[in-house]
């Protein structure tokens, strides 16, 4: 397993840890980690009576007693075992920019300005008058930040999809935007990857996209290594998400890009579903996933993955077989 990475903003983040046994509940602080497995028993119960934990988190953190232990000697799961996952698609104006522009140039015969002339016009509009495209996602798609990606048997195109995670901290329904960063307990990474070839269905063209079994695999939604809290990480729309396929940077792209910002997102979803604490609410993805590139995963290949003041993840790939 690769070292973990002990970056985080703030002065303690959160994460779900095993030595070797049962896995805990523990409180990062730099290179150490606090078992509160003694205290609650999961990040979810913590983080479903939040307003009481956050200041008790402060006062253990600082502490030097407790069960501390090495981050390095620790496996890092999934810090949080979600209720919901909603996703985000289609929620970076570059990255959308350029698939309208591409599909105008190769379907309608657009010279590459006129293409993207047209496209920025659709999503000026889209700003103004549109609402946030949100689908469920799998929680058995989660695996760990430095877990093995193993690509499933069917398909060939296996892409990466880095995205900012929030977690929700309390519960709601029909909140308004300008209510909705309260709502938030904190934040971590997220990459949904997605099996392109497997994406549309053509038995059932008048459906379309086959979301499930093209982005819920076994593994395919690496998360973590932390959550950190909201109150640590500044301004969550002005965060760098780089991503390195086999050391070469692929995506690199600040969260103002977004279409429709945190609060939006909060606002629409929770319009159909009531949101609750530990839900899993991902923003989308910028520009630069492996088919603008036309370079899709392999065996072998490695995935570097960070977000500012998240942390780190690196994840290897290998086949099914």
């Amino acid at each position: 397993m690769p070292e973990p990475s002990p970056s985080h903003a703030g002065p303690f983040a959160l994460g779900t840890f095993s030595d070797g046994a049962a896995a805990f509940p523990g409180l990062v602080a730099g290179p150490r980690v606090r078992d509160l497995s003694g205290l609650v028993a999961s990040v979810r119960a913590l983080v479903e009576d939040w307003d009481t934990w956050l200041p008790r988190l402060h006062e253990l953190a600082a502490a030097p007693d407790g069960d501390w232990h090495d981050l390095a000697d620790l496996r890092v799961l999934t810090p949080i075992e979600p209720g919901q996952i909603l996703q985000s698609g289609a929620n970076y104006r570059k990255h959308v920019v350029d698939l309208v522009a591409a599909e105008k140039e190769s379907v309608h015969g657009a010279t590459p300005e006129e293409a993207r002339a047209d496209a920025e016009k659709m999503m000026d509009e889209r700003i103004r008058s549109g609402v946030p495209y949100i689908f469920l996602g799998s929680p058995r798609a989660l695996c760990g930040p430095y877990d093995d990606v193993v690509l499933p048997a069917l398909g060939e195109q296996h892409d990466w999809e880095l995205e900012l995670a929030l977690v929700i901290g309390r519960a709601g329904r029909d909140i308004p935007a300008a209510d909705a960063m309260s709502y938030v307990a904190g934040y971590t990474i997220s990459n949904d990857l997605t099996t392109r070839d497997r994406l549309y269905r053509p038995d059932l063209k008048a459906i379309g996209t086959d979301w499930f079994t093209a982005k819920n695999a076994d593994t395919f939604l690496p998360t973590g290594p932390f959550l950190v809290p909201a109150d640590f990480v500044g301004d969550p729309g002005d965060l760098r998400i780089t991503l390195r396929h086999n050391g070469v940077v692929r995506q690199d792209e600040s969260t103002k890009d977004m279409i429709f910002d945190i609060p939006r997102l909060i606002a629409y979803a929770s319009t159909t579903t009531t949101l609750r604490p530990g839900d899993l609410l991902l923003t989308g993805s910028p520009a630069g996933n492996g088919a603008h590139w036309g370079v899709f995963l392999g065996p072998g290949d490695v995935i570097d993955a960070e977000i500012t003041g998240l942390g780190h993840q690196r994840n290897t790939v290998r086949s099914h077989a």
